[in-house]
């Protein structure tokens, strides 16, 4: 199987939980790339694409969400995230699965999704949703994840992969 996983991360958890998700995904040809560096246009082999990133304000990230996070002290800011990385990636030849994850703070919890978003804008390019959306909890807004949550990721890219048939 080949699987894509592309990531958005600031503070660097939502990297960490990318990094688990592809181990558990497992194979030789599993790729991990961040939003910035990621092809505009998947390669036709890619049997399973997954994407993830913080929500900001309720969903994906922005600019100004990101300018925000620099202003909390953020040192890695990304020029562009998941949101525009989604924005100009083109529409898939046939409809290659798909699933989303995000990262939020456990506490307060809040309302919204970036993992949501990404799914729905993904879907109307044309991709196939393989799992429902996840989230996966962080300490306030520089981490470190929550207990138990890189397990969990790396469980979920398992049970990700398990869904799709052998090829």
């Amino acid at each position: 199987m080949h699987a894509v996983v592309i990531f958005e991360s600031i503070w660097g958890n939502t990297e960490q939980l990318a990094r688990e998700v592809a181990a558990g995904i497992g194979g030789e040809r599993t790729e991990v790339l961040d939003a910035e560096s990621a092809p505009a246009a998947l390669d036709e082999d890619v049997d399973l694409l997954v994407v993830g990133g913080p929500t900001h304000a309720f969903s994906m990230s922005t600019a100004s969400t990101r300018e925000s996070a620099r202003q909390q002290g953020a040192v890695h800011i990304p020029a562009w995230g998941i949101r525009e990385w989604i924005e100009a990636l083109a529409s898939p030849a046939r409809a290659v699965p798909v699933a989303t994850f995000d990262t939020r703070v456990v506490t307060p919890r809040l309302p919204g999704s970036a993992a949501k978003k990404a799914m729905k804008r993904l879907v109307g390019k044309g991709f196939r949703p393989a799992s429902k959306p996840e989230s996966f909890g962080v300490h306030g807004y520089t981490g470190p994840v929550a207990d138990g949550e890189l397990e969990r990721a790396r469980q979920w890219g398992t049970e990700v992969a398990g869904l799709l048939p052998l090829s």
